[in-house]
């Protein structure tokens, strides 16, 4: 996905929607994680300014967000959100494409992954409590690799389910017979 680096800021903007986080519990031991943020689309223009307000209430304000572009279409340089600016940066090569950066010059920085707006609630959920998990060791990218091999297993567990519920192996086998029988017959 090519991304566009917006140097503008729009006056107008749609409302946006409440903000889906969960975090780690305050005090818990520290992870590459602090949490998870699964935005309702790819606009990021849209979706921080929901997100500054949960986070600026829990963590002072946020000045700062970088993202990697791999999956943001356009990456605004600035975004307006309630009594402040939050400046975007981006960085391709350095930062998981996985993760949204924050930083506070009162508080300091947060590492967030970034569940992909299409995402299925029920993979959401447990991509949400996985990044929240006190001392997560897995990066952003490593929680979706396995999200993505969970759902690769249950859709083969599912067809395998479904090729038993038809016959399965012993439905083939009679279809062979009687493929051979008629064979024979003619």
């Amino acid at each position: 996905m090519t991304a566009t680096i917006d140097r503008t800021i729009m006056s107008e903007r749609a409302p946006s929607s409440p903000a889906r986080l969960s975090f780690t519990p305050a005090g818990s031991p520290p992870g590459l994680l602090d949490g998870a943020w699964w935005p309702r689309s790819r606009d990021l223009y849209r979706e921080l300014p929901a997100l500054m307000k949960v986070l600026d209430a829990r963590w002072d304000r946020i000045t700062h967000v970088t993202v990697n572009p791999a999956h943001w279409p356009v990456v605004p340089r600035k975004v307006p959100v309630a009594g402040h600016t939050v400046h975007v940066g981006w960085f391709a090569e350095e930062q998981d494409p996985n993760k949204l950066l924050l930083l506070s010059y009162s508080a300091g920085r947060w590492d967030l992954l970034v569940i992909p707006p299409e995402t299925g609630a029920a993979a959401a959920a447990r991509l949400m409590s996985a990044a929240a998990a006190p001392g997560g060791l897995l990066t952003a990218s490593a929680l979706m690799a396995s999200e993505g091999a969970t759902r690769d297993a249950r859709e083969a567990l599912g067809q395998e389910e479904g090729w038993e519920t038809e016959g399965g192996a012993a439905s083939a086998t009679g279809h062979q017979a009687a493929l051979l029988t008629s064979a024979r017959g003619k």
